[in-house]
């Protein structure tokens, strides 16, 4: 929602994921939040600290998400269902609607449909997110590399 701490943390265990994999200087990662009451804020320290434990660098500032980012990335990922439906708001043609996506769909050894929001929690919450993003990511490079994660 604010873009502090899942989805700064998806784009963190993504790149990371990317690079290993060779691909990262192929793919433009980036996350944004469907809300800007944390624009320009760097992420959450205790999934910063979470992540660097995993060695996984997160160095995003917070941003809002827009329209034109629809157009510009191949595929939209929403942490949980209220802000997929938001984010759906910015496409009322539905001419984007196949790049829009739940998180939850990538994931292989966690069956989920909604990345929990750590922020009220502790350490096992924060933890549990990124086991749940390096499940999704994982998968979506494995289908990069695959092929059969092309555009829409």
């Amino acid at each position: 929602m604010g873009n502090i701490c899942r989805s700064p943390a998806a784009e963190g265990v993504m790149r990371a994921m990317l690079q290993k994999a060779g691909l990262g200087k192929m793919m433009t990662v980036d996350s944004a939040g469907t809300l800007d009451y944390h624009t320009g804020k760097q992420p959450d320290k205790r999934m910063v600290d979470a992540a660097a434990k995993r060695g996984v660098i997160l160095d995003h500032q917070a941003r809002q998400v827009r329209a034109n980012d629809l157009v510009n990335f191949d595929l939209i990922l929403a942490m949980d269902k209220d802000n997929l439906a938001e984010i759906k708001t910015l496409d009322p043609e539905a001419r984007y609607r196949s790049k829009i996506k739940l998180f939850g769909e990538f994931c292989t050894r966690y069956k989920i449909t909604e990345v929990p929001d750590p922020y009220l929690g502790g350490s096992a919450d924060f933890e549990l997110v990124l086991d749940l993003l390096e499940d999704g990511c994982a998968e979506i490079v494995c289908r990069i590399q695959a092929g059969t994660m092309l555009p829409p």
